[in-house]
């Protein structure tokens, strides 16, 4: 077949036009078919034409015309090609094989792997994922697009949204406000939600992973590195049901109302598609292990991480210092919503600057390292004056402000939601509620919501 191809293709003047995207030089199992190739695809590229003359000619400068067999042996192969006009048909199954060979190779290489005790089990299992990945993702399987064929998806998309208003292009966050913002979070884009401690961004974190989950059935993949699962689902139940999570950990429960409520509010809860991951410690390649099983296995629409400035940095070099180690972390994030083709949002700290400052917070406060504010898509922040050493009096309470302060492919701005610290969750508000809160009597925030 590799001699049918080669001949095909010094017949056929045009057929290098029609296979020289699906086949490389190590798409062939033959050495010499490889350089004989490699000297095509040279002629190929200076637009010089390709037949038995010119290609003897480029090997013998390479001086590897004997090493092919000689000018006989290319005359041969011309003597193979049955019909010039079926070097596509050739083509496909060279690479055919060439895949099928791949798939002995990175069995082998597994195979290998599996015997190297001494080195570190996550590095290895990710080398085992990606021999599989490089096989299936070969950019010789990957076709490019024509820009007619993207308009054409791009005009389905639109007519998809105008005719259903309440569809996006995005996961969809569950606060309307955000999601008008943001068109819910795109594929592929690294969102990060930074605040101080206490502030409320694990209690956000969960509550778009469980209203995409549970309103839009958005497979969600939660991987938490502070807190166990058990107090996740808590604090989910909670928000869901309606009840005061320090009654509900505390297990104070007395009204027949809330009883019924939890029982809604757990039997909703078991129907989304939510995977908890707890381990501490994790580190990139662990997390992108796990959500390759997820993507395959429960069609991932959603990656949440909290939070950053806690993943195990993968080259464990102690020589590093942390801002090189959460560089190499921001990046491997990025890397991996590309892979997986989700949205991933990493939850991560602010640096004291902005408590010292006063006022809201900056890119710039972003802790540890530039790049994460380089790498990041979207950057959102969340802000409460009531929650700040500064607040005025006439400042409503349980007020939070997301501030969106990078949006890659659309507009920055804010979005005010309001914090229920009894029940854990924040809910989306209208401006004409405004009103409603100035008039309420403050109340502190409880020890409960503190732990936020």
């Amino acid at each position: 077949m590799e001699r049918a191809l080669l001949g095909a293709l010094m017949l056929n003047q045009n057929a290098m036009y029609e296979v020289a995207d699906l086949v490389g030089v190590d798409s062939f199992y033959a050495g010499k078919h490889r350089v004989i190739y490699d000297a095509m695809i040279t002629l190929y590229a200076k637009g010089e034409p390709i037949d038995v003359v010119t290609i003897s000619s480029k090997l013998k400068e390479r001086k590897q015309l004997t090493d092919v067999g000689g000018a006989a042996y290319l005359s041969e192969i011309v003597g193979t090609a049955a019909s010039p006009g079926s070097a596509r048909h050739y083509a496909q199954s060279v690479q055919t094989k060439f895949v099928l060979r791949s798939l002995i190779d990175a069995a082998s290489k597994i195979g290998e792997l599996g015997f190297e005790e001494h080195r570190d089990i996550e590095q290895i299992l990710d080398e085992a994922q990606q021999a599989v990945f490089s096989v299936t993702n070969s950019p010789m399987l990957q076709t490019f697009s024509a820009i007619k064929d993207e308009l054409a998806e791009a005009w389905e998309r639109l007519e998809t949204l105008q005719k259903h208003k309440g569809a996006m292009r995005g996961v969809p966050t569950g606060f309307a406000a955000l999601d008008n913002m943001l068109s819910g979070f795109q594929k592929s884009d690294l969102i990060i939600l930074a605040a101080r401690p206490s502030i409320g961004k694990t209690t956000l974190a969960l509550d778009i992973a469980r209203q995409t989950a549970v309103k839009h059935k958005t497979s969600v993949g939660f991987f938490s590195l502070e807190m166990s699962s058990q107090q996740l689902v808590d604090r989910m139940l909670a928000a869901q049901s309606g009840v005061s999570s320090w009654r509900l950990r505390t297990g104070k429960i007395s009204k027949d109302d809330e009883y019924e409520r939890l029982q809604e509010g757990i039997a909703t809860l078991s129907e989304a598609p939510i995977y908890i991951d707890d381990k501490p410690g994790m580190t990139v390649l662990s997390m992108r292990s796990v959500a390759r099983r997820l993507k395959m296995e429960k069609d991932l629409g959603l990656v949440v991480i909290d939070y950053l400035q806690l993943i195990t940095p993968s080259s464990g070099k102690s020589n590093e210092s942390l801002v090189q180690q959460v560089t190499e972390i921001s990046r491997s994030l990025k890397g991996m919503a590309r892979e997986l083709d989700v949205p991933v949002l990493a939850l991560s700290q602010l640096s004291r600057a902005v408590e010292q400052r006063g006022g809201r917070p900056r890119l710039s406060d972003l802790r540890d390292s530039g790049s994460i504010e380089q790498d990041a898509d979207v950057v959102m922040f969340i802000h409460r004056d009531d929650m700040t050493g500064n607040r005025n009096e006439n400042e409503k309470t349980n007020i939070a402000e997301i501030l969106v302060e990078k949006h890659r492919n659309g507009p920055v701005g804010k979005v005010d939601l309001r914090f229920d610290d009894e029940k854990t969750t924040f809910m989306s508000i209208d401006k004409s509620d405004f009103g409603d809160f100035g008039s309420q009597q403050e109340t502190q925030v409880s020890g409960d919501a503190a732990a936020f």
